[in-house]
């Protein structure tokens, strides 16, 4: 199985294109053709190998997020014309993502290691352990960052000053955010799995606030196994988790951070294999569905233009 990481379409309608750094997302009227390509990024850096089954796996994990959170705010997505494929409204983004954290792990821990006491203007209480509960959780924004660039911490303080939400906006923001987490952590505890950290995007359309871009999935969330969990924290075991942080620590461990100069370590065919199996296991885990391993990179093409046309042509 190859991996889709290069899309070239041409939709009905069609009036320009954005290649992001996993997305490819396609302008048609008032609309986005988003497509979830295989591609995989890690310290805002490209990798130079997509990942099989990455980008429908993605896709279809965030509709269904999106789906089951309607009730709490509108979002973005109108349909998924292709497994790889989510057709949207057009929104004008906040220029921040808003991370909420529960559990204090991943970059968080490791500034923590450091000494660090406070994240984005928010204390951290001393004396706690790496994938330690927060009492409440929290919310670390960062700023979205360019192709090559990395996102950088930001606090409220800060967000409101530079005029990058109103007051109101701001506090929409946090209630939006912090009610999608809870939703999102009851999914996962169903399913036997903790949802440690995640982040989420929103945008403005019709003078309205909207989630947008994807949800829960494993490369904008991390998950841990609920089963063993209190074990493994009390003897402090790292935790059996399902994120892309295992990807970043496969990276770390080979001298990549990427910063200037460093070189990206050699992902061989057994690498690749072995983080498409976890992003398999995420999806069957977080879904309860088995997931079908078919088709090639030129069929997944043929198939999504064959699909989006279809449905913008209604």
């Amino acid at each position: 199985m190859t991996a889709l990481t290069k899309t070239d379409f041409n939709f009905p309608g069609q009036t320009g294109v954005y290649h992001g750094k996993v997305r490819d997302v396609y302008f048609v009227g008032d609309k986005l053709v988003m497509v979830a390509t295989d591609r995989i990024s890690a310290f805002d850096v490209i990798l130079p190998k997509g990942i099989p089954f990455k980008g429908q796996m993605l896709n279809q994990i965030a509709a269904k997020f999106l789906d089951a959170t309607t009730d709490i705010c509108p979002n973005w997505k109108l349909a998924t014309p292709d497994p790889m494929v989510t057709v949207g409204v057009r929104c004008e983004g906040f220029p921040v993502e808003m991370i909420v954290r529960g559990y204090l792990c991943g970059s968080a821990w490791r500034a923590y290691k450091s000494g660090v006491r406070e994240i984005c203007g928010v204390r951290l209480p001393e004396g706690m352990r790496e994938n330690e509960r927060f009492p409440e959780p929290i919310i670390t924004p960062t700023t979205k960052a360019e192709i090559g660039e990395h996102d950088a911490d930001i606090s409220k303080e800060e967000i409101l000053a530079r005029g990058l939400a109103t007051p109101e906006e701001y506090a929409k923001l946090e209630e939006y955010t912090l009610a999608l987490f809870r939703r999102g952590t009851e999914i996962a505890a169903k399913r036997g799995l903790i949802l440690v950290d995640t982040k989420y995007e929103f945008g403005k359309h019709d003078g309205k606030i909207y989630l947008m871009d994807e949800i829960h999935t494993p490369d904008s969330s991390r998950y841990f196994y609920a089963e063993g969990y209190e074990e493994r924290f009390a003897k402090g075991e790292p935790q059996k988790q399902l994120s892309k942080e295992f990807v970043r620590e496969w990276l770390m461990d080979n001298g990549f951070q990427g910063k200037a100069g460093q070189q990206v370590p050699e992902m061989t065919d057994e690498i690749v294999a072995g983080i498409s199996d976890r992003y398999v296991e995420l999806y069957e885990h977080i879904t309860g569905e088995t997931f079908d391993r078919n088709a090639d990179a030129a069929d997944l093409a043929r198939r999504i233009e064959a699909n989006v046309t279809a449905y913008l042509s209604k």
